[in-house]
């Protein structure tokens, strides 16, 4: 069998994930900021996470499509591109004061975001099954290198001002070199990963041909339950994110303090990650899963306690972590799931039900809050954590489904 680059590729795709867990830095921050300084609209605060999410989903099952079709650096490249396009829109938007740039760059950060995430699909395409949930951990622990990044590059651009909408152009701007990064990684990426996995494939596995239809897919024994996890533990850990800067501020901390706890979130999705798919591998993932939720449903309760830094930081580290194992399990599912001309096509699927709902959450918790605080952002996020887990604790059908795709 050929010897494929398989390290040299998964660390160009680490390093792409890097620059886009370096932009999100800045989305995370202060996408709520921005559009209610252009706006002058307060009510109006989980409209840009929102937009974002809402996009990102929407992008990210077409682009699965199009991997599936003609391989996965073409599209991952495109994505890099329009992000670096996004990004400056925004900056755009800042300088004029133009609510309409601001939203098109939104929009376009998310179609960014929801088409390059899917490089950990790709790089899952580069081993074999059993060793697929390290392999997506490894891509994915890059995103802990731009978390530490995001504050030093865009912490002193913040540091004893208060905020006007020009004071946000240079950070925009920034953020598009992150993505300039990632397109020139992207492309160093050889051979496409789609080549290797229809080169590791077993004898006698499909992997060219047509597709089979989605709807057959979605039928198969494991997909909904993996479906369901991915969505819940997305949809609730990037509601609850993005709308974390406004909660700090409302609690009377500026614009600064918000970098260091969401440097803690991203550092809670992938500095363990490493670990963390060892140990989806060892206790299994319908276990991982429950875990997971279970995590994420304690940690979002204690946002109705947590006002300082410190405390805020300690929670929103518990939020990635628990989502950390259970996005990594279900993706890995998912993956077992499909042969290489549909596996991309599906995960982006899960992309776009988590997304869309993680935008739903989004404008839902932003509301609640302005309306009645963080305590209710905070039970309803730990119920939407805790209801999924508990389904797959006490009901004995879909931890089977579960064992039996991962081939347990």
């Amino acid at each position: 069998m050929t010897e494929f680059p398989v390290r040299r590729n998964t660390l160009l795709l680490s390093g792409v994930l890097i620059c886009l867990s370096g932009t999100l830095q800045l989305v995370v921050a202060v996408a709520t900021t921005t559009l209610v300084l252009v706006t002058g609209i307060e009510g109006i605060l989980g409209l840009g996470p929102a937009i974002f999410l809402t996009t990102a989903a929407l992008a990210a099952f077409p682009a699965g499509r199009l991997m599936d079709k003609h391989g996965r650096v073409p599209v991952l490249a495109v994505g890099c591109l329009v992000g670096t396009v996004a990004t400056s829109l925004t900056a755009l938007g800042c300088l004029w004061d133009s609510a309409a740039l601001v939203v098109l760059g939104f929009a376009l950060v998310g179609v960014s975001n929801g088409t390059v995430l899917l490089a950990r699909a790709a790089a899952a395409d580069m081993v074999p099954p059993e060793r697929r949930p390290r392999q997506i951990s490894l891509v994915l622990s890059g995103a802990v290198v731009g978390a530490v990044l995001g504050p030093f590059v865009f912490g002193p651009l913040f540091a004893g001002k208060h905020l006007d909408t020009h004071d946000l152009v240079v950070p925009w701007l920034a953020a598009g070199g992150f993505m300039i990064v990632a397109l020139g990684l992207v492309l160093c990426v050889r051979p496409d990963p789609k080549v290797i996995a229809r080169a590791i494939a077993p004898a006698g596995t499909h992997t060219a041909g047509p597709r089979t239809p989605l709807g057959e897919t979605l039928r198969r024994p494991g997909v909904g339950t993996a479906l369901l996890a991915a969505v819940a533990s997305f949809a609730v850990m990037v509601s609850v994110m993005n709308l974390t800067g406004y909660v700090m501020t409302g609690h009377g901390h500026s614009q600064h303090d918000v970098f260091p706890v969401i440097s803690a979130h991203i550092l809670g999705m992938y500095g363990l990650v490493l670990f963390v798919g060892d140990i989806i591998e060892r206790i299994g993932r319908r276990e991982s899963l429950i875990a997971g939720l279970g995590i994420m449903g304690a940690s979002t309760l204690g946002l109705v306690w947590a006002e300082s830094v410190v405390a805020t930081g300690v929670v929103l580290f518990g939020l990635g972590l628990g989502w950390c194992l259970s996005y990594v399990s279900a993706t890995s599912t998912l993956v077992d799931l499909a042969p290489a001309n549909e596996r991309v096509q599906l995960v982006g699927f899960s992309d776009l039900l988590s997304g869309l709902a993680g935008a739903a959450l989004a404008l839902l918790g932003g509301y609640a809050y302005s309306v009645q605080g963080v305590t209710s952002l905070a039970v309803g996020a730990a119920v939407l954590s805790l209801a999924p887990a508990l389904w797959l604790g006490f009901s004995r059908r879909p931890g089977r489904e579960i064992e039996a795709a991962s081939g347990a």
